[in-house]
């Protein structure tokens, strides 16, 4: 009988790099990944293991349409993307944290109402919801750190590592939001179906990070 596939859906670049390593100290062999040219998709010859690399965001639309059994990704998408899924480790890196933020005149307890830039706009009305703030939410792709350098917005709520791209664009952190990092997410029915090969994989995984030195979320 065949043994079944995990089919994984990892985010690629930066989570891709980080988790690379987890993976390998785990048993896993990753080498087709860190050789794969042009290639997103790697089905392990050795192990029972397909590895799909795509943008955070499709990592979540890959399991909720079931054509993903396991995501890694930001718990940032996560959450502006309402995934309904089983999450089921927290990786430990990745960290960074939410923050609004802005330039060394904004004033955050102003009672005019508030044009705010960011790409979390879920997240981002959630904060400002639980301040009891009414305020205008612009959408923005690229570089949020250019809102309130332009005037197109009063504020930006982000997420940073370390804070200097907001330090080298004279921005200055108003509010801390919620911490950031990556997680390892499971489908519903996959759970169900694959429930002992999953668990070894997140057993193995869960030992590895619990081995690694603490890393501390930004304060």
């Amino acid at each position: 009988m065949t043994e079944a596939r995990l089919k994984i859906a990892l985010t690629k670049g930066r989570v891709e790099q980080q988790v690379l390593p987890l993976l390998e100290q785990a048993g896993i062999d990753c080498d087709l990944i860190r050789h794969k040219q042009r290639r997103l998709i790697f089905d392990s010859p050795t192990q029972p293991y397909e590895f799909i690399l795509a943008k955070g965001p499709d990592v979540t639309t890959f399991l909720e349409r079931g054509a993903a059994d396991i995501g890694i990704v930001g718990s940032d998408i996560l959450v502006e993307h309402r995934s309904t899924q089983y999450e089921l480790l927290d990786l430990g890196v990745g960290r960074c944290q939410f923050i609004l933020a802005s330039t060394a005149d904004f004033d955050p307890d102003a009672p005019q109402r508030k044009i705010i830039g960011t790409k979390y706009p879920l997240i981002t009305k959630r904060y400002f919801d639980q301040l009891g703030q009414d305020v205008e939410i612009i959408k923005i792709e690229g570089s949020v750190e250019l809102a309130p350098l332009t005037g197109l917005a009063d504020a930006i709520v982000d997420i940073t590592e370390t804070g200097t791209t907001l330090r080298e664009n004279h921005l200055q952190i108003y509010d801390y939001l919620q911490p950031v990092s990556t997680r390892l997410v499971v489908n519903r029915l996959a759970l169900k179906q694959q429930q002992a090969a999953i668990y070894d994989l997140v057993d193995r995984l869960a030992a590895v990070v619990n081995a690694t030195t603490p890393k501390e979320q930004i304060k």
